[in-house]
C-alpha cells in the first residue's frame, strides 16, 4: 500500500517554519489564483517571478514545483552572492543537466537586491532555456528588475494571506507540536501576522517556549503579540503609509492623518523624514489658500531636528491637524508646471527690453512703487507668452482674498 507523502517534510529541531513547509500542492494553503495560474501552463512552465509579501509562500511554491515536474532545485540567495558565486552555480547546473536529462531549476530568492549588470548575467541562459528560471523579490518587479528580465519572465503576484488562512496553518502547527492549550491564542496570532504565514509561525514557536506562568500572563502576552507588527523604514509599508498619511492631510481629515503618524511613530519611522513630507504638502497642497501652513510646517521640522522625539511628536501632531483643517489650494504648484511646460516647448524667451538688467529700454521700466496702489500696467513677458494664463487664483482662504484685491488692478 502506498503511503501517502507527509505534510511535514523537515525532521528534527528545524524552526517551525521550515517544519510546517508541505511537501505536496494539496497541502498548500492560500494563493488559490495562484495555483490555478500554475496549472494553466501545463507541463512547459515559463520562467517564473513570484512576488509578494514575506510570509506568503514564494519559496514554498518554488519547492512544490521543483517536486511535480520532478526537477533538481538550485537555490540561490541573491543578498549573500553575487555574479562570480552565480556562474559558479549556473556551472554546477549544466554539469548535472549534462550527467542527467531530469529538468534543472535555478530559484533565486531576493533576485530584487541583484543590480541590472547581475541581472543581464542570467539573460543567455534563459534565451536558451538551460534550466528553468524562479526568482522571489517582496519588490515591485516593474521597478527592480530590469526591463530585459522582465521580458522573459512571467511575474506572479502573492497577496498576504487572509486571518483564516493564517489560522488553518496555526491549527496544522499547534497539531504538530502536540500542544492543545496553544489553540487558544491562534486567533490572536493571526491577528498581529499581518498576512505573513512566517512570522506567525514563529510566533507560536515563541508561546510554544513558554512557561506555564508566562502563558498565563495576559500582558506578557500582549507585548509578544505586538512586537510583530510590521513597519519598515525603506521599503514598501514605509511608502504606502507615508503615501496614506500624505493624503489624508490634503484630503482635510485630521483623524485619519493623525492614525497614520501614529503608525509612523509607533513603527520607528525618522520623525524628521514626516516632517520635511508635511513642509512639501505644505506648498504643493496648501499653498496661497494658508501660506502661514509653510511656516508651520518649518517650524515643526525646526523643532523635530532639535529637539527630537518624544517631545516632537506633539509637534508633529499640532502640523498635522493644522495643515489638514487649512483650506487647499494646488494653485501656484499646477501654475510653475504649467510654465515649466511652455518653456520647454518653446525657443529660448528673450527678456523684454525694459526689464532687462542692461541696455537702453532699460530707462523705460516704470518702477511699481512710484505709482498709486504700489502698481501701474506695463509688459513683463515676452510676445511669445503674453496670453498665456498660468495662474489661476483659487477661491478658499487667503488665496481668495488676495484674489480680489488683484482682480482690481487687473480690471482697470
Amino acid at each position: 500500500m502506498n503511503q501517502q507523502p507527509s505534510l511535514f517534510s523537515t525532521p528534527g529541531q528545524d524552526p517551525l517554519a521550515l517544519k510546517m513547509r508541505p511537501a505536496r500542492f494539496d497541502d498548500y494553503v492560500g494563493q488559490e489564483n495562484i495555483l490555478k495560474e500554475l496549472k494553466r501552463f501545463g507541463p512547459q512552465l515559463p520562467h517564473l517571478v513570484f512576488w509578494g509579501p514575506p510570509g506568503t509562500g514564494k519559496t514554498t511554491l518554488a519547492h512544490l514545483i521543483a517536486k511535480e515536474i520532478g526537477a533538481q532545485l538550485f537555490p540561490f540567495n541573491a543578498v549573500l552572492a553575487g555574479v562570480p558565486e552565480l556562474r559558479t552555480t549556473i556551472a554546477e547546473i549544466l554539469d548535472a543537466k549534462s550527467m542527467n536529462p531530469r529538468p534543472v531549476i535555478l530559484f533565486i530568492d531576493e533576485i530584487h537586491r541583484f543590480n541590472k549588470s547581475q541581472q543581464d548575467a542570467l539573460l543567455p541562459y534563459l534565451e536558451r532555456g538551460d534550466f528553468l528560471f524562479i526568482g522571489a523579490t517582496t519588490e515591485y518587479p516593474q521597478t527592480s528588475l530590469n526591463r530585459a528580465l522582465l521580458s522573459r519572465v512571467r511575474v506572479l503576484e502573492l497577496k498576504a494571506h487572509s486571518n483564516e488562512h493564517i489560522v488553518t496553518i496555526l491549527e496544522r502547527a499547534v497539531s504538530e507540536l502536540q500542544r492543545p492549550e496553544l489553540e487558544k491564542h491562534v486567533t490572536e496570532i493571526s491577528k498581529f501576522s499581518d498576512g505573513d504565514a512566517r512570522k506567525a509561525l514563529n510566533v507560536l514557536s515563541l508561546l510554544a517556549m513558554q512557561t506555564p506562568e508566562a502563558l498565563a500572563d495576559e500582558e506578557n502576552l500582549r507585548r509578544l503579540f505586538q512586537q510583530q507588527r510590521a513597519y519598515d523604514k525603506n521599503q514598501q509599508r514605509h511608502y504606502d503609509v507615508i503615501s496614506a498619511f500624505i493624503k489624508s492631510v490634503r484630503g482635510s481629515d485630521p483623524d485619519a492623518a493623525l492614525l497614520w503618524l501614529a503608525v509612523m511613530l509607533d513603527g520607528g519611522e525618522d520623525p524628521e523624514f514626516i516632517a520635511r513630507r508635511l513642509m512639501i504638502l505644505a506648498s504643493e497642497d496648501i499653498g496661497l489658500a494658508n501660506s502661514q501652513g509653510l511656516q508651520v510646517a518649518c517650524n515643526a521640522h525646526y523643532v523635530t531636528k532639535n529637539i527630537g522625539m518624544p517631545e516632537a511628536r506633539i509637534t508633529l501632531a499640532h502640523a498635522t491637524v493644522f495643515l489638514a483643517l487649512s483650506p487647499k489650494s494646488n494653485a501656484a504648484y499646477t501654475a510653475l508646471d504649467e510654465a515649466i511646460a511652455f518653456v520647454k516647448e518653446n525657443p529660448t524667451l528673450q527678456v523684454p527690453g525694459p526689464l532687462s538688467n542692461v541696455g537702453p529700454e532699460k530707462k523705460q521700466y516704470k518702477y511699481p512703487h512710484s505709482f498709486p496702489m504700489h502698481f501701474t500696467p506695463q509688459v513683463y513677458r515676452p510676445t511669445e507668452a503674453s496670453l498665456m494664463r498660468f495662474y489661476k487664483a483659487g477661491t478658499l482662504g487667503s488665496e481668495g482674498a488676495m484674489n480680489e484685491i488683484w482682480k482690481k488692478f487687473t480690471s482697470g
